[in-house]
């Protein structure tokens, strides 16, 4: 198991952005796929970005050209750059660790950070 501490949420204006980072403990970090779930109030749950241990990385529809993952496995931490936000894109954030993209629900994960856009 790994522990994840996500940070850098918070209230931006629509047309902005953020930056989430994501700390990872442990020493397998670079072995793990890492990816951002995020949560609406009444909606399903939606993986957003994921990046594989090998670098290769996946988005959601809703954020493709506008969300980009990144990780640097010197600091266990992974990013999430989120760029012209859309109230549409308010949640709770999640960090999320697993052994592949595919199977990263199945993984660890952090406690989450709220992301609200205004409009």
């Amino acid at each position: 198991q790994v522990q994840l501490v996500e940070s850098g949420g918070g209230l931006v204006q629509a047309g902005g952005s953020l930056r989430l980072s994501c700390a990872a403990s442990g020493r397998t970090f670079t072995t793990y796929a890492m990816g951002w779930f995020r949560q609406a109030p009444g909606k399903e749950r939606e993986l957003v970005a994921g990046v594989s241990s090998g670098g290769r990385s996946y988005f959601g529809e809703s954020v493709k050209g506008r969300f980009t993952i990144s990780r640097d496995n010197a600091k266990n931490t992974v990013y999430l750059q989120m760029n012209s936000l859309k109230p549409e894109d308010t949640a709770v954030y999640y960090c999320v660790a697993g052994p592949t993209i595919a199977t990263i629900d199945s993984g660890s994960w952090g406690r989450g950070t709220q992301v609200t856009v205004s409009s």
